[in-house]
């Protein structure tokens, strides 16, 4: 086996991935503390083609060289847009027919491996704060809950790795319906 070059693999120019199909996820970052997080979440929407990167409350906007450093350009290809507050940007995304779905661990969630979006459903993925989660009035606002199951001795993952984990699952199971 040969190690590839970045020449050798298929990737997208800015203009392309601009213009490419994407999948009908968006994801809400409900008052995220760490730029390394928000760049890396970038990544991982650049990297699985989400539309678009809500940004609320105290989560930093590009440009930010902190966000750069683990976003590595992709805050430049992932459309974001911010807004002051997670409930007024459900209000927007409920009334463009999404999907509202919190990313927490809660009475009645659904665990990931079991959710299953229908065919041409809408997606609003919302991640919460690293500490808090997603808030408590935010949660009220959902359609409904997905949790990561876990089985350790701890009770949460990072946001980016939770952002990763759900992000690939939910990538799958959309393009399998698609």
């Amino acid at each position: 086996m040969r190690k590839l070059n970045n020449e050798e693999l298929p990737r997208l120019s800015v203009d392309e991935f601009k213009v490419a199909d994407k999948i009908p996820v968006v994801v809400v970052l409900d008052h995220v503390r760490s730029c390394n997080n928000v760049g890396s979440i970038f990544r991982t929407s650049d990297a699985l083609l989400i539309e678009k990167i809500y940004l609320c409350g105290i989560t930093a906007t590009p440009p930010d060289k902190e966000i750069h450093k683990t976003a590595l350009g992709s805050e430049n290809t992932v459309d974001w847009e911010y807004f002051g507050t997670t409930q007024e940007t459900i209000e927007i995304l409920r009334n463009k027919g999404y999907t509202i779905i919190a990313i927490e661990q809660v009475e009645g969630s659904i665990e990931l491996q079991d959710y299953l979006p229908s065919p041409d459903e809408k997606l609003a993925l919302i991640f919460g704060n690293e500490v808090k989660g997603v808030q408590q009035e935010v949660v009220d606002l959902c359609d409904t809950t997905i949790e990561i199951p876990q089985f350790g001795t701890k009770h949460s993952f990072n946001i980016s790795v939770s952002a990763g984990i759900v992000l690939w699952e939910i990538f799958k199971k959309v393009r399998r319906l698609g």
